[in-house]
Order: structure tokens, then C-alpha cells, then sequence
């Protein structure tokens, strides 16, 4: 049995996504924003809004919160 992935998200719903920033933002809009959208999530960095975002699945960015916060990236 197969299963459809889910859906690439589409540039409206980029758009209208409800986008947070770090915790460690400075205040300087120099951080990282994240989007929660569903079976994706998307990357931004707030100093360049007008280049497309980073999409990964959930599972990718897990993977890269986790390699992250482990510190196996040193």
C-alpha cells in the first residue's frame, strides 16, 4: 500500500504564515524565523524577507534541531 505525501506548501500560505522568531534574537532583526505549516515547516533568516524560505519536512527539521542541540555539529 502506498502513501501520498502531503503537499509542498504553496507561496500564499508562505505568505500568510504566522512566522516566530529565536528566543535568542537579539532585537536586532538578526535572527532566524520558523513556520509551522502542517507536515512542513519553513526557515527564514528576518535580515533577507525577500528570498524564498528553507521548506523541510518535520522530520528534517528535527533532525537538524537535534544534530543542533546535541552538539554533534562542532
Amino acid at each position: 500500500m502506498s502513501t501520498i505525501p502531503p503537499r509542498r506548501p504553496r507561496a500564499e500560505e508562505l505568505y500568510d504564515a504566522h512566522w516566530r522568531r529565536s528566543s535568542y534574537s537579539g532585537g536586532a532583526n538578526d535572527c532566524v524565523e520558523l513556520a509551522d505549516l502542517g507536515a512542513y515547516a519553513a526557515v527564514r533568516d528576518s535580515k533577507a524577507l525577500d528570498l524564498s524560505p528553507v521548506i523541510l519536512s518535520r522530520s528534517a527539521l528535527d533532525e537538524l534541531l537535534d544534530h543542533f542541540a546535541d552538539g554533534s555539529h562542532r
